[in-house]
């Protein structure tokens, strides 16, 4: 009976055995197919390094990069949900479904435009490049004629994609500000880059968004939150002009449509102004932030709340101190006239503090402060205008003394003419 029990081992081990060169072979065959799908795919044009992947997931991860590359291989799909990891293909037309449909295909045209590209090299992935451009034309177009309120899940979608195609590291940091004359600031050539056409879509797709009536501010606040807002604070710091005049209207409706992110705005750009005068003296985007203000101060509600006057004092008339004022006076020049039209109380506050950061050797910036003073005497009266009328006349003695031929001569006629209107009023 043992010897039974003993000559039925070996046979158990030996099939035991079999059982485990199986599961080896299985394995071996599993990782040989794997091998050649990985080879597939970089050898693929998805494989490519000028395609950047899905930037959700830990690059250090490798669950995470295999989740990246199938991502940006899969970005191609069919209505049916399967998705197709053949090629960078477009997707259908959204006049070309069904109503039912439309949802779905939306999202898939939104994970579609998560692929970043490289845009150094402009003879890369032309391709692909070109049907990005499309789909987010559609995508703008899709939203501009929206006729029901977008879910939550689908707004998710969007500000992901906005996000993976904006928040990136500059190409090249804020310009050295050492010019001085308008002149010279005009002559310079700003920075363009080559990435817009694809910018330009995620922007225009973003300013549409938030500017639907489709958009609930209430559920969409949960993602354009405080943290986007400052990212979007920061690409002010391109040179491309055309992004910072997108980035300014794009700012300004989010401030007209989520009331409860006002206040922190107006900090967040208060705090760039105070690292710009007192730091850096290096921002590319002081002039739109100031348009925006200009704005917002025109439809302060009166009386002026405390905190608005605070900010006038602390950020406004110190940003005449930067030598580079000439990049953005205009728009701090109509702010600066908004709040003597909202309060003319405030007039002796402005004038004293133009008097503080008056230039002494910059005659081309002496002008430009003559130019506002005029205009905030415009909307002075005449009690102000007494208060600060001592230290005035003698910074205009000074400037009719001048060497320089154009500080006398505009000195001379416009303030006689004014001084002679406040004193006598």
């Amino acid at each position: 009976m043992f010897k039974q029990i003993l000559n039925k081992l070996p046979r158990k081990s030996s099939k035991s055995a079999e059982n485990r060169e199986g599961g080896g072979n299985s394995t071996s065959s599993s990782n040989a197919s794997t091998s050649s799908r990985s080879s597939d795919l970089s050898s693929s044009r998805y494989g490519n390094p000028s395609i950047t992947p899905f930037s959700g997931f830990d690059s250090t991860s490798n669950s995470g990069l295999n989740h990246g590359i199938k991502f940006t291989q899969a970005v191609s799909s069919k209505l049916n949900g399967n998705l197709a990891a053949s090629s960078y293909d477009a997707l259908p037309s959204f006049k070309d479904v069904p109503n039912i449909e439309k949802q779905n295909l939306f999202v898939k045209k939104l994970q579609l435009c998560c692929v970043v590209f490289d845009f150094s090299d402009p003879t890369k992935d032309l391709k692909e490049k070109d049907i990005k451009r499309q789909t987010l034309f559609d995508l703008v177009d899709h939203v501009a004629a929206a006729n029901g309120k977008f879910t939550e899940s689908v707004m998710q979608e969007m500000i992901k994609m906005v996000s993976i195609n904006l928040f990136r590291t500059l190409t090249s940091p804020p310009r050295e500000n050492k010019v001085l004359e308008a002149f010279d600031l005009e002559e310079e050539e700003p920075s363009m880059d080559p990435a817009w056409l694809h910018l330009q879509g995620v922007y225009e797709f973003l300013l549409r968004f938030v500017a639907s009536t489709e958009m609930d501010a209430k559920l969409a606040k949960r993602y354009i939150d405080h943290s986007f807002v400052l990212r979007l604070l920061d690409l002010f710091e391109s040179e491309d002009p055309r992004e910072r005049d997108y980035l300014k209207t794009v700012l300004h409706r989010i401030y007209g449509k989520f009331m409860v992110h006002r206040p922190f705005i107006r900090k967040a750009i208060n705090n760039i102004f105070f690292r710009f005068i007192f730091e850096t003296e290096k921002h590319n985007g002081i002039a739109e932030l100031l348009e925006i203000l200009g704005s917002i101060i025109n439809g302060f509600a009166l009386p002026l709340k405390e905190e608005h006057k605070l900010f006038l004092v602390r950020a406004l008339i110190p940003l005449h101190k930067p030598k580079c004022i000439p990049m953005y006076h205009q728009q701090l020049s109509y702010c600066i006239t908004q709040f003597v039209e909202k309060d003319c109380k405030l007039a002796d506050t402005i004038i004293r503090g133009l008097l503080k950061y008056w230039p002494i050797t910059n005659s081309s910036k002496e002008v430009m402060f003559l130019g506002e003073l005029e205009e905030v005497l415009e909307a002075t009266q005449p009690a102000e205008f007494q208060r600060c009328m001592v230290p005035l006349f003698r910074q205009i003695g000074r400037c009719l003394s001048s060497s320089h031929f154009q500080i006398p001569s505009y000195s001379n006629t416009p303030f006689k003419l004014k001084f002679a209107n406040k004193i006598y009023i």
